[in-house]
Formats: C-alpha cells, sequence, structure tokens
C-alpha cells in the first residue's frame, strides 16, 4: 500500500507504521545486522589463520582478529560493562522507534540498532554469558580494525548528526520568518 509522505511525497505503506518511520528504522536495524552477520561469518571462514588479504596496498587490508573490548580495545576486561550498555541502548531505541517523525532519525537509529545487535551477538555467541569476544576484520592499516557492525553504528551517529543540525537550521529559519 503506497501514502502520502510527510512532504508530499510517496513512501510505502509498510514502512511508515503508526504514521511515523518505526518501519524504516526496523528495516534498516535488520539490514545492517544480516549484512554484518554474513560478513563475520564470511570472515571467520575465508581469513582465521590466515595471513591478512591486500585490497589496497598500503590502504586496506582484511585481518580476521577478535576484540573482548569496546571501540579500539578499550576495556578489554569488563566486556559484561559493553554488553549491558548495548542491552539499555537498543531498548532505548525500541521504545522511542514509535516515535520518530524523520526518515532520517529512522535510518540513524535502525543503523545503530541493527550494528548494536550485530556486536551484542558475537558476546553471546561466543563466550560465558554475554562475554565473548566481536569478530574484526576490516584493517585500514592506520586505525584499529573494525567491522561492519561498528560501519553502521559510526554511519548511524553521523546521520543523526548532519539530521540534528539540518533542523536546527530549519528551526532558525522559521524563527527568523516569524
Amino acid at each position: 500500500m503506497i501514502r502520502p509522505g510527510a512532504e508530499g511525497r510517496m513512501a510505502p505503506g509498510l514502512l511508515r507504521a503508526g504514521g511515523g518511520f518505526t518501519g524504516w528504522l526496523y528495516a534498516a536495524a535488520a539490514g545492517a545486522y544480516a549484512v554484518d552477520r554474513a560478513s563475520k561469518l564470511w570472515a571467520e571462514r575465508a581469513l582465521a589463520g590466515r595471513p591478512p588479504l591486500e585490497i589496497v596496498p598500503g590502504v586496506l587490508q582484511l585481518t580476521y582478529t577478535t576484540n573482548s573490548g569496546g571501540a579500539f580495545g578499550i576495556g578489554r576486561t569488563a566486556p559484561w560493562l559493553f554488553a549491558s550498555a548495548t542491552v539499555l541502548v537498543s531498548a532505548l531505541i525500541v521504545a522511542a522507534s514509535f516515535r520518530v517523525d524523520r526518515r532520517g532519525t529512522a535510518l540513524g537509529l535502525g543503523l545503530i540498532l541493527g550494528g548494536a545487535l550485530g556486536n551484542l551477538t558475537d558476546r553471546v555467541l561466543r563466550g560465558p554469558g554475554m562475554s565473548g569476544p566481536v569478530v574484526d576484520f576490516i584493517d585500514l592499516r592506520v586505525w584499529p580494525v573494525f567491522n561492519l557492525a561498528d560501519s553502521a553504528i559510526v554511519v548511524g551517529v553521523a546521520i543523526l548528526v548532519l539530521g540534528g543540525l539540518r533542523r536546527e537550521e530549519e528551526d532558525r529559519r522559521a524563527r527568523g520568518a516569524a
């Protein structure tokens, strides 16, 4: 079913549940999660126990590694802390999901949710409780090795920041016109 979108454009009815953008959020989350899980399964099968696979010499290589901590390997002795934070952030996104009023916000939150759940799945499947390590394999040689879940989280945050700046500018213009 197709219904007019918030700005008069046509939007698929299934993706605008309850008049908001809940469907967009969960579609982005599902996509990010699926791509992350598939890429980690591939990395484990194709890269584990092998030398790095050089993609762009001196710039990008695929290197299988695991990380029991958070970003940049911080907190390796407290993986439960990152798992707990992931559960909390995910719950907050789900609670807010039915009040999202912009497609960009839905996309950003969905990418964060999908990435967070992708890394949480590693923690649950790879260790006791929620303390297992996360699979990382993208190596830019000047940055710690990361994965597609990490990328989804970073891109999601960037979308939220840019959307917030855009909304601020729109509000500023509206106040100036009044």
